[in-house]
């Protein structure tokens, strides 16, 4: 339970206050128009779908203020080194701003949902109540100001089209209606678009289509100038509807019963939605600032499995182990930006990163660094970051383990690097004590890429008395009969037959518990940073080990378990 605190009681606290802060709009909006004076005629007319409507209305106010800052890169970065004074828990925070987005996207759906739901009752009521459908006051209310269209209830103001068509034409042809069906259907596509297996296999589609969020957020902001929902004037001395209510006929005619006055309320949603639009506009400024800064190919090299690397140079750049850029290539797409997480270490005078054939974008850029002249420069690239993840606190920690599936060990490489560099120089800030690295590939030819650095970190470790720094573990998953045999027959040599390092390819997958009970023998009184770039599945199994070997006693043993987020 103290285990599960440290790694996900700030987290928690954090939804519970989101959703306490969701909860409470939505009940003093609903308990504001269920119960306020100034909305009894109103909810005469709309009966509790007045309620249903607004309560989630505020919600997604609320909300559409949150969903633009957790993908807003550059403030999370900013924020992610002003944290660095603070505890390692506050800044994992920040490395989970895809899964809140995705959590307040969800949010917006529903509420969008019971908000539609409820304006559509409510047209079908008003034009029920303008037909005279029900009772006289409600058929009272509804003929307020025919003429003038100034303090009239009933929005429907037009009675010379058919009765069943009313509806759909009011949709059609109001403020409110019209941007309700574009904003809705922006949503539609945006939510749908996002599933795992568009983005998985179709990222161009969700690219393109999550831009529609623009639509999205011109529509909301001129959404609530169509002033739907009336509500009374305040006048002096104040309306009484208890005496008024049954006595229509002397409305006007008596000092006592004036002709009501309605109004709507100001647009609200602008003020909720204006601070982050413009903290997103800076941006795609900055975005694009970056974009026409010359960046320079320093190296352009095909590894085996399809895998390129580019090594790049652009003034200024400064990284840290672990972090991430955007990539864009105008020759492929003006428009899509990929994020890659660098390969290179904070110590070299360039940046890398190793791209695997993952789509049309990936296919396109390999096949045009192939037919490349020899020495060339490659086509236009933009640049956007660095941007911080996960991975950058593996230093804080004692004792780290490292685990990577298939291209997923692209910031493992640059922290083995950046660990190289630092016993080269014998940094004497460098806290890491212990190291165990675990790659997972399903072929064996993944492997080639990365070896040579392997190599390199196991002779430098030999050489320098310190063997047992790194342990590392390579995890063959996929192989035939053949392969097998091959691997048998060479298993006395030296080095292994499909890396060339002295330590043996493992085939099959790790038996995660075994592994987490070494790591906790060879380390009884240490904190031990486990650090994921791979699958979710995995990382669910990965942070169930973390709770199930970490100590209670806080003087032994502890597992924290990161995750990379793109």
């Amino acid at each position: 339970m103290g285990n599960w605190i440290i790694n996900h009681g700030l987290t928690s606290f954090i939804l519970v206050v989101w959703m306490g802060i969701n909860i409470f709009l939505f009940v003093w909006f609903y308990l504001l128009y269920d119960l306020g004076d100034d909305y009894y005629y109103t909810r005469h007319l709309l009966g509790s779908a007045l309620a249903w409507a607004r309560a989630p209305a505020a919600v997604l106010n609320f909300n559409c203020m949150l969903i633009l800052l957790p993908v807003c890169r550059n403030l999370l970065s900013l924020l992610r080194g002003s944290f660095m004074c603070c505890g390692r828990t506050m800044r994992k925070q920040l490395d989970k701003n895809i899964s809140f987005h995705k959590l307040v996207a969800y949010m917006i759906a529903l509420m969008t949902a019971v908000h539609l739901i409820a304006h559509l009752l409510n047209v079908e009521w008003y034009n029920n109540s303008r037909r005279g459908g029900y009772d006289n006051l409600s058929m009272a209310l509804s003929n307020l100001e025919d003429t003038e269209n100034t303090t009239y209830l009933n929005p429907i103001r037009k009675t010379d089209v058919d009765a069943q068509q009313t509806p759909t034409y009011f949709v059609f042809t109001t403020i409110a209606g019209l941007t309700g069906i574009i904003i809705t259907l922006a949503l539609i596509l945006i939510i749908t678009s996002s599933m795992e297996v568009i983005r998985r296999s179709y990222f161009e589609v969700f690219w393109y289509t999550h831009h529609l969020f623009v639509i999205f957020f011109i529509g909301l902001v001129i959404h609530g100038t169509g002033f739907i929902v009336r509500g009374q004037r305040t006048t002096i001395p104040p309306y009484n509807y208890t005496l008024c209510k049954d006595r229509i006929e002397e409305w006007g005619q008596i000092p006592q019963c004036p002709l009501p006055q309605f109004e709507g309320g100001p647009a609200q949603t602008w003020r909720w939605v204006i601070g982050p639009m413009i903290l997103y506009l800076c941006e795609r400024l900055l975005r694009f600032i970056r974009y026409m800064q010359t960046v320079q190919y320093r190296k352009i090299v095909m590894h085996p499995s399809k895998v390129l690397e580019l090594q790049l140079v652009r003034d200024g750049f400064k990284m840290d182990v672990g972090q991430y850029i955007f990539l864009n290539c105008p020759a492929i797409s003006p428009l899509e930006w990929h994020p890659f997480t660098m390969t290179s270490a904070p110590e070299e005078d360039f940046f890398s990163v190793h791209i695997r054939s993952a789509g049309d974008w990936t296919d396109r850029l390999i096949d045009i660094m192939q037919h490349l002249p020899e020495g060339a420069q490659g086509p236009k690239m933009g640049v956007d970051g660095p941007f911080g993840t996960a991975s950058e606190d593996v230093f804080d920690y004692e004792v780290s383990m490292l685990v990577g599936a298939g291209i997923g060990i692209t910031p493992f490489a640059s922290i083995l690097k950046s660990i190289w560099y630092k016993f080269k120089t014998s940094n004497p800030k460098l806290r890491t004590r212990k190291i165990y690295f675990y790659w997972l590939c399903r072929e064996t030819h993944a492997f080639e890429w990365f070896a040579d650095l392997l190599q390199v970190l196991e002779r430098e470790m030999e050489e320098r008395g310190m063997g047992d720094f790194l342990t590392y573990k390579l995890y063959l998953t996929g192989w035939d009969q053949s392969h097998a045999t091959h691997a048998c027959v060479h298993f006395d040599e030296e080095t292994d037959v499909v890396t060339g390092l002295k330590q043996k390819t493992h085939y099959g997958r790790p038996v995660w518990d075994k592994e987490f009970e070494e790591v906790r023998k060879e380390n009884p009184s240490s904190v031990v940073g486990t650090f994921l770039c791979g699958p979710v599945v995995l990382g669910k199994v990965l942070e169930k080990k973390c709770a199930k070997f970490s100590d209670v006693d806080p003087r032994k043993t502890r597992f924290y378990f990161n995750k990379e987020n793109f």
